[in-house]
């Protein structure tokens, strides 16, 4: 008989037996209202792999008592989904409720997404939708609308370990693992219980004493929680920015190791730091933009791993300058009047004067081809004359 996984025959079947989320678990909160008042809404849960998304979803269908119907938008279709809304209507018919979720709903077209509107809106299924990526971006407009969005957070470290010794008491098996080991299987998780208990269950098996270098041989290197094209990218690549903005070496440093051990292209990297010297240290360091592009070429020529070397040269230079948006600024200024003057005249005095006739009716009037030259007359147009840019 095949043995039903540690995570599987750990996953809580009631609100209290839950670990985390206390945002939405706690007295008055959103998840213990719904249970209390036995009336299921739709949901869209967001939030990183093991972080409980599946676990509430069964256990809120079971507690008001309703049938559950789980898919994967990665292996289902439109057949799928045209199934279970019929299975919906029977168990309408006979006064049953049907909540239906769907893992990695994002994996869903708008044409897939559109599908389940009327029935959500007719009440006939309760949509608990899961994702790992931001539903603003993912999650079309309309089932936004008619669904509550709850943001999960990763499991802290502490809730980590409360699990793993959950697990080890259920296993019985509480003095197999040193204290030390459960800190290094928290530390490995990155927030993923799923991620915790596989691993435990691996050492378990090895060993019958678990130690930290147990640990180390069962999970061999943790794959980091980064997609390039997902969430986490973005959410990394602004921490990194945000870093080098404050000045934090340390922090700019180690957002830029976690995108590099992650596979991250160092050109794409190279790329943002070209702008960030433009766009955040311009005139306060004017041989920044010349370092950033620099950095671009040797990382193209170079490859890695020694652009990693260089990556973080740079990124320590940039980090560590004076900034300034004064330009910045000043082109984002002149951008807007742009747009809401786009056919302001050219003041005449500015005009070319290719011909006699021209210069008659005033064009390039009183202008001299001389450095620093000023006109009395000014540069801008008439209507902005008054307009601060720069």
């Amino acid at each position: 008989m095949q043995r039903v996984p540690l995570a599987e025959r750990m996953r809580p079947t009631t609100l209290d037996e839950v670990i985390g989320q206390t945002h939405l678990l706690g007295d008055g909160e959103i998840l213990r209202q719904i249970v209390k008042n036995q009336e299921p809404v739709s949901l869209i849960l967001w939030g990183p792999p093991g972080s409980g998304k599946t676990t509430l979803a069964r256990i809120i269908a079971n507690e008001v008592k309703a049938e559950f119907i789980e898919i994967s938008a990665v292996t289902s279709g439109k057949k799928d989904v045209t199934i279970i809304i019929e299975h919906a209507r029977q168990n309408w018919n006979l006064q049953i409720r049907t909540v239906l979720f769907v893992d990695e709903i994002h994996r869903f077209n708008k044409a897939q997404q559109d599908a389940f509107l009327p029935h959500v809106e007719s009440g006939l299924i309760t949509l608990i939708g899961a994702t790992t990526e931001n539903p603003s971006f993912e999650i079309i407009n309309p089932l936004l609308s008619r669904s509550r969005v709850l943001v999960l957070q990763p499991l802290s470290k502490d809730e980590i370990i409360t699990i793993l010794k959950h697990a080890l008491k259920l296993e019985k098996k509480t003095k197999n693992v040193t204290p030390k080991a459960l800190d290094y299987l928290a530390e490995l998780s990155g927030g993923d219980a799923r991620v915790a208990l596989g691993n435990l269950e691996l050492s378990l098996g090895m060993n019958a004493k678990v130690t930290p270098e147990i640990v180390k041989v069962a999970a061999q290197k943790r794959v980091p929680g980064y997609d390039k094209k997902g969430e986490m990218h973005y959410n990394v690549i602004s921490a990194f920015i945000k870093s080098m903005r404050g000045g934090d070496v340390s922090a700019a440093l180690y957002y830029l190791a976690r995108m590099l051990d992650a596979g991250e292209d160092p050109k794409f990297i190279a790329r943002r730091m070209v702008i960030f010297a433009s766009e955040d240290i311009g005139l306060a360091g004017n041989g920044a933009l010349g370092l950033a592009l620099n950095a671009f070429q040797a990382v193209e020529r170079v490859g890695m791993p020694e652009s990693t070397i260089i990556l973080g040269h740079v990124v320590t230079a940039l980090t560590s300058s004076k900034k300034s948006r004064q330009t910045t600024d000043a082109i984002k200024r002149a951008m807007e009047l742009a747009q809401k003057y786009p056919n302001s005249p050219v003041p005449l005095h500015l005009r070319n004067t290719p011909t006699k006739l021209l210069e008659e009716i005033g064009y390039g009037k009183d202008y001299k081809m001389e450095a620093g030259f000023k006109h009395e007359k000014g540069f801008l147009p008439n209507e902005l004359r008054d307009r601060f840019i720069f």
